[in-house]
């Protein structure tokens, strides 16, 4: 079937977008590195250094034009082809950081990364087709609709929860504590991305949306998940494996936006048995992907271990909920220079 010029520009541009957003994993991360070499104070651990850090701009700026890019893909596209294409930025984060960051991915995290790529494109062969929206105010009645009022609460109170009790105990050594604020919140701008998105696109039609409340609102929305979103999505780089940071993160992200979506815009409303259990297929194709990849880092650190360490067993919960700070400790001294050795060192624990 022939791709029509504007779905081939939306093509280019999400397959750009997952170009840029998995590179700037790998330059803010290295951004990280160098900003605690010189402070002494890790992001990970409350330090801010990494705003003077050019390197760690630059991964911010490439983030960004990664994210205008996956924006402008939805206007010329629909979402069943750009969607997919985000799970490319696992691979080119896995892919830079075994090279760039001596964060080694075996054949195991391969096998994994092919899993969540193939689970992605089940997911959104069979999603559901999206229903005209004809105004902002329509998507603002769906946004108070009691069902996804109480998804909004529930996502709140998570989020603080984990920001003032969970972040303080467990959040250097429980991967699930950062990456599932940047998950959470991440499943709000989405919404809010969409409904923006889609009065922007009204707007240049000639249906001017600025001149409503909502549009301005959802606009805020925006701006202040993203910044909680890049504030903790900060602090899982710095603390964990860039290679289980991303996977993680994405299938948190994915899961949370599909509920959030099919809450919000009812999208399973009208599809068949069949079609929703492909996609719930496809969601468990993408967790054993992760799971796979988890298990494959747990191999490699288990393997360099010697003596008082016993190996760590490849399992899902070794993976996400492991507290063993010395297995961080010895992969990151690992791949760090004797200078940020002793800075690291000297950090209380």
């Amino acid at each position: 079937m022939g791709m029509s010029q504007d779905n081939l520009r939306g093509f280019i541009l999400a397959l750009l977008s997952s170009g840029f957003i998995g590179a700037s994993f790998i330059i803010k991360k290295k951004g990280l590195r160098r900003a605690a070499a010189v402070s002494g104070v890790r992001a990970g651990y409350g330090g801010y250094a990494y705003l003077l850090e050019p390197l760690w701009w630059l991964g911010m700026v490439t983030m960004i034009v990664g994210e205008v890019a996956n924006f402008v893909a939805y206007a010329f596209a629909p979402a069943i082809l750009v969607t997919p294409l985000g799970a490319l930025s696992i691979i080119v984060s896995a892919v830079l950081a075994h090279f760039m960051l001596k964060e080694k991915l075996h054949q195991l995290g391969v096998l994994g990364c092919v899993m969540c790529i193939s689970g992605s494109v089940i997911i959104v062969i069979h999603a559901p087709q999206e229903s005209p929206i004809t105004s902002v105010q329509e998507i603002w009645a769906m946004a108070t609709q009691p069902a996804f009022l109480l998804y909004l609460g529930s996502v709140i109170v998570l989020v603080v929860l984990l920001i003032l009790y969970f972040a303080p105990r467990c959040g250097h050594t429980n991967v699930l504590v950062f990456t599932g604020i940047c998950s959470l919140m991440g499943s709000l701008s989405v919404m809010s991305v969409k409904a923006l998105g889609t009065a922007l696109k009204l707007t240049f039609e000639g249906k001017n949306q600025l001149v409503y409340l909502e549009t301005w609102f959802f606009m805020f929305i925006v701006a202040t998940c993203v910044i909680i979103q890049m504030n903790y999505l900060n602090k899982a780089l710095d603390t964990f494996n860039t290679a289980v940071v991303s996977p993680i993160y994405y299938v948190m992200f994915t899961s949370l936006t599909i509920i959030a979506s099919v809450i919000m815009f009812k999208d399973w409303d009208g599809q068949n048995t069949g079609s929703i259990i492909s996609e719930l297929c496809g969601f468990i194709a993408v967790l054993c992907g992760t799971i796979l990849l988890n298990s494959a880092k747990d191999s490699d650190r288990g393997s360099s271990f010697r003596g008082e360490h016993a190996p760590l067993s490849p399992t899902l919960s070794t993976g996400l909920f492991s507290g063993n700070r010395e297995t961080l400790k010895h992969d990151e001294e690992n791949e760090l220079s004797p200078d940020d050795i002793c800075l690291r060192k000297q950090e209380p624990y």
